[in-house]
């Protein structure tokens, strides 16, 4: 099929776009007479078998690789110039060989008389059933991309598919693909390439001069090929070089500038690594059997644990260090880096930002304890931080036991202080009726007086004794008889008078008894103020006891020691780092970028 193209093949040759100008329901131009021999299709007209394939069903739809058998097409054979009447009398190739009309709209030998509204009817149904199979977008593109290179002129996508399956052409066979290439034969007189047709980049061999409308033979085909081939490898090495050189602008060259701080510019920073725990004193039972089940373990003080750490990252600890060593004046200096140097006059939070920037602490809660970081420019400096931030959360943990303790002692301390405080006010009464009545003690008092009248009744019995021995005479001694008898009258006296003195008294005098009974009753006061005031005294210990249960302490297991190499900044985790980010990134940015792109293009 390839070389010189007579006259008579161009005229007979179906111009592209020239049905579609013309209304369907217009008059073919009548054939000649058939010839048998004329409706014999030349081996060139002949598709290839791979290009066959059965016809569907309308009803059902087919894959695009389906076969669909070719039905007997008359093509045009070569003629001389005078033979250009007769060509354009050829019948049009888009018309199938059953509904082929002769003059003036009579129907050929051999074939179905259909009047043109018949013809348009089965056009009609048969693009009916070709909408019925339900083509996608891209078949009907594809379809009507075919129908132009063959030279068939559609009304529609779906007309294209039925003029192509009539001709025994497959529209969606993947190997018709490689013939929609426009050549420089393809493009029309005024240099612009047919419609819909994508034009592919020039190849820089020659095309093979050939017929348009005429299929392509197997050396067109193969050097088609070829040049597609080398087209996409040409867009491939394109691809790779912009690819690599966007990788290495959004990518690489922002891992250059990460490697080249991180390695050159960047401040070494030394950290100084602490832990402590805090613990509760153990609690060793009580009235509860359960207040003591998580005493001495790292639950029961995971409360003050959390609020220790939450105190060591807060603004407080940060100004306190501040005060104390001056943390802004150290990260001010110009010895430290541009990205992590404060300026003179920064603002408090700027200063507790690079304070929790610098500070790492947690709390594990299985173990209990709490690790501590403290990072600086120099390793003096970073212990003395992580020193006194102990120092501090130690005192904080005091005060955070101090109130409890305080409220468990005011209540017994109050008590005692009032059960000592009544027991001074009993003394004082009992001292003041012992001064008022001059009785030291009512039971020796009484005691003396007893006494008393005990020699008293002794001497009466005595002298009676002698007054009846002096009256047992006949003449007794009147003036020994009188003197023994007034000495009984005294004694007499005198007993009553010790007696009457126990529980009368004198003019203006309170009785023994009187005051031993104020005493009794201040000296019972007294002790009874003794026994409350004891009681007061063992609550109040008890309650101590208790308090001391619930202190808290903090105990260091890893003392501040300062380190002699720097920890931070870690260069290679740091690039490594940089670069999977900013690869991350860009490959995210990229796969969104194609999505968009092939949503926008579909």
């Amino acid at each position: 099929t390839s070389g010189p193209v007579s006259p008579a093949q161009k005229a007979a040759a179906p111009e592209p776009g020239a049905n579609s100008a013309a209304p369907m329901s217009q008059p073919r131009p009548a054939p000649p007479p058939p010839d048998t021999a004329s409706q014999t299709p030349p081996p060139s007209a002949i598709p290839p078998a791979s290009a066959t394939a059965s016809v569907p069903p309308a009803a059902a739809p087919q894959p695009a690789s389906a076969v669909i058998p070719p039905k007997p097409v008359a093509e045009p054979k070569p003629a001389p110039e005078d033979a250009a009447p007769q060509a354009a009398a050829t019948p049009d190739p888009t018309t199938p060989p059953d509904r082929a009309e002769g003059p003036a709209g009579t129907a050929l030998p051999g074939s179905m008389p259909l009047s043109p509204p018949q013809g348009r009817q089965a056009d009609d149904a048969e693009i009916a059933a070709i909408k019925a199979e339900g083509l996608t977008g891209r078949q009907l593109r594809m379809a009507r991309r075919t129908a132009l290179k063959h030279g068939v002129s559609a009304m529609s996508d779906y007309d294209a598919v039925r003029q192509l399956r009539n001709r025994g052409i497959d529209p969606f066979a993947r190997s018709n693909m490689l013939e929609l290439i426009v050549t420089d034969d393809d493009k029309g007189t005024d240099g612009s390439a047919t419609p819909d047709v994508p034009a592919l980049r020039p190849s820089t061999d020659p095309a093979v001069p050939r017929a348009p409308g005429l299929p392509i033979d197997d050396n067109d085909r193969a050097a088609e090929i070829m040049r597609v081939q080398r087209d996409i490898a040409k867009r491939r090495r394109r691809r790779l070089v912009l690819l690599g050189t966007r990788l290495a602008f959004f990518v690489g060259l922002p891992t250059l500038f990460a490697a080249f701080y991180f390695y050159v510019i960047a401040t070494p920073l030394y950290a100084t690594n602490s832990e402590f725990v805090i613990q509760k004193a153990e609690s060793g039972g009580g009235a509860n059997p359960l207040s003591g089940f998580f005493g001495g373990t790292s639950f029961g003080t995971v409360q003050e644990s959390i609020a220790v750490q939450s105190f060591l990252e807060g603004r407080e600890a940060m100004l306190m260090l501040d005060d104390e060593f001056g943390f802004r004046d150290h990260f001010s200096s110009p010895d430290i880096d541009p990205l992590l140097r404060l300026s003179p006059d920064a603002t408090d939070e700027e200063v507790f930002a690079t304070y929790r920037r610098n500070l790492r602490i947690g709390y594990d809660p299985t173990e209990g304890l709490i690790r501590m970081e403290i990072l600086a420019a120099d390793a003096e400096t970073s212990q003395t931080y992580s020193e006194a931030l102990i120092r501090y959360a130690e005192a904080r943990v005091d005060e955070m036991s101090q109130p409890l303790r305080a409220a468990q002692m005011e209540g017994a301390r109050d008590s005692y202080e009032a059960a000592e405080a009544q027991l001074i006010a009993a003394q004082q009464r009992v001292l003041d009726l012992q001064e008022q009545r001059g009785v030291l003690s009512t039971d020796l008092e009484a005691q003396t007086v007893f006494q008393q009248i005990s020699t008293l009744e002794l001497q009466l019995q005595e002298e009676r004794l002698r007054l009846s021995e002096l009256l047992s005479v006949g003449r007794p001694n009147e003036t020994r008889v009188e003197v023994s008898r007034q000495t009984i009258e005294s004694l007499e006296g005198s007993i009553a008078q010790l007696r009457s003195g126990l529980t009368d008294g004198d003019a203006g005098g309170v009785s023994l008894a009187r005051i031993s009974s104020e005493l009794v009753i201040a000296q019972a006061d007294m002790e009874t103020r003794q026994l409350i005031l004891a009681q007061a005294l063992q609550l109040m210990e008890t309650a101590r006891i208790e308090a001391n249960r619930q202190s808290l302490y903090l105990s260091i297991s890893v003392f501040p020691v300062a380190p002699d190499a720097a920890a931070y900044p870690k260069a290679f985790e740091n690039t490594l780092l940089t670069l999977l980010v900013f690869g991350g990134v860009y490959l995210m940015l990229s796969m969104t970028a194609s999505i968009l792109r092939e949503q926008v293009s579909s």
